[in-house]
């Protein structure tokens, strides 16, 4: 076994190797080494509960040992070709997708990562409709590359001094200005004078069913439907971005089933591949047609990321994850309702199954940053690993596992409360 260097060690090897844009969580963050299902375990031996899943990637569990042999028998027998060569688990895992996927949507495009998943559809739209420019959300992210990062509506990943000009942002429907349902009504309103101008020259709107690193925003029952309805309407494509919400999270295969919604193209990744790179956008037998001059990735679809991939959708049906994370869910929104009644830094409870955020706030109704990394800090040491994510950065990101238990639940309910009765806000 490798020996451990220790956390310290390791920060110090990241200033002199990696880039300064990369970071972590912790003031005094462990040195993680070894993850068990809902578990993870740092050098010292001491035992965490993950209620962060690596952001949404490990939906079945860390090293999950089902997924875990799938993966080492194909490395066994074959690691890598690149697509211009016939192999049989991307076959097989585009099959086993287009009985899982929304409506017709029945062709997959495998490739590394959400950002090259939202790329593709991105250049798909386009390929399709002949036209260049694009709808996005304020408060999305999609990705890292030119067009995902020009498409993200976070100031804080976009960092690219020369962003794309081809999208035009309309407002979420989160506001602490408006409720609910009056912020999705004037982000219906701006969509629709945006369409009626531009309506020729837009492609496609690329969206996330819910925003994670925007802050959990969870758009109410009827959203989707006029915002397809009015992209029909114009003949704009609708690209579902599922990268943190697929495979099971909320309580559904994908959370824009829960909207009555089939999207034109729909992307996929982190929890595809439970920790093994792999992402894909989808789309139908139309659209599919289109995409037909020469294109590869070259690690897109190799045989150990496929087979992993459909023992992940194979373990998620077995053992009916998403009925899991829909009952385990209204338990976790249950009891941090519970603890928002107690404690008024917890401004707002949002999002759907084991997807679920608590935005804090100030006395004085100003993000709550600062005392947001104070409690992450406390539960860390408490032996609990939650996310943080919004635009200040200033909310609690509950995204588990899919395999804890109601206990993991009730320990996590109680360390937050004992840890909040300490917070001075």
């Amino acid at each position: 076994m490798k020996d451990f260097i220790g956390s310290d060690e390791i920060i110090n090897k990241k200033k002199q190797y990696l880039f300064p844009c990369s970071h972590h969580f912790y003031k005094n963050p462990p040195q993680l080494v070894r993850g068990e299902m809902q578990y993870l375990y740092d050098n010292t031996g001491k035992k965490y509960i993950d209620f962060f899943a690596g952001v949404s990637v490990v939906n079945c569990g860390h090293c999950n040992p089902v997924i875990v042999d799938a993966t080492i028998n194909q490395l066994k027998q074959l690691q890598h070709t690149t697509t211009i060569y016939l192999t049989q688990p991307m076959v097989e895992l585009a099959e086993k997708m287009s009985t899982i996927l929304p409506g017709n949507l029945n062709h997959s495009f495998f490739c590394c990562s959400g950002s090259e998943a939202n790329e593709g559809a991105l250049l798909l739209a386009r390929l399709y409709t002949g036209k260049k420019e694009f709808i996005a959300l304020e408060g999305g992210l999609h990705g890292r590359t030119h067009l995902t990062m020009s498409g993200t509506g976070i100031d804080m990943w976009r960092v690219d001094p020369y962003i794309s000009d081809s999208f035009h942002f309309i407002p979420n429907v989160h506001s602490h200005e408006h409720t609910l349902e009056k912020a999705a009504k004037l982000s219906i309103k701006a969509l629709k004078k945006l369409l009626k101008q531009k309506a020729k020259d837009i492609a496609a709107f690329i969206v996330e069913p819910i925003q994670g690193n925007g802050g959990i925003i969870t758009p109410p029952d009827w959203y989707f439907e006029e915002v397809k309805k009015l992209l029909t309407k114009h003949n704009v494509l609708m690209i579902v971005d599922e990268v943190q919400t697929g495979f099971a999270r909320t309580g559904k295969m994908f959370a824009i089933e829960h909207y009555n919604v089939v999207p034109d193209i729909m992307t996929v990744a982190k929890a595809l591949g439970n920790g093994i790179p792999i992402a894909a956008f989808c789309t139908n037998d139309t659209i599919a047609a289109s995409f037909n001059k020469p294109s590869a990735s070259t690690l897109g679809g190799n045989p150990v990321a496929c087979e992993t991939a459909l023992a992940v959708i194979n373990y998620i049906e077995k053992n009916n994850l998403s009925l899991r994370a829909n009952e385990l869910g209204k338990s976790l929104k249950a009891g941090l309702n519970n603890l928002k009644e107690k404690y008024p830094i917890i401004h707002d409870i949002r999002g759907i199954g084991l997807m679920m955020g608590a935005e804090l706030l100030t006395k004085d109704n100003s993000p709550a940053s600062e005392e947001t990394d104070i409690i992450l800090e406390l539960l860390k040491d408490n032996g609990i690993i939650l996310g943080k994510n919004g635009i200040n950065r200033n909310v609690l990101a509950f995204q588990p596992p899919l395999v804890i238990t109601q206990g993991d639940i009730d320990n996590v309910i109680d360390c937050l409360d004992n840890v909040l009765s300490k917070i001075d806000y």
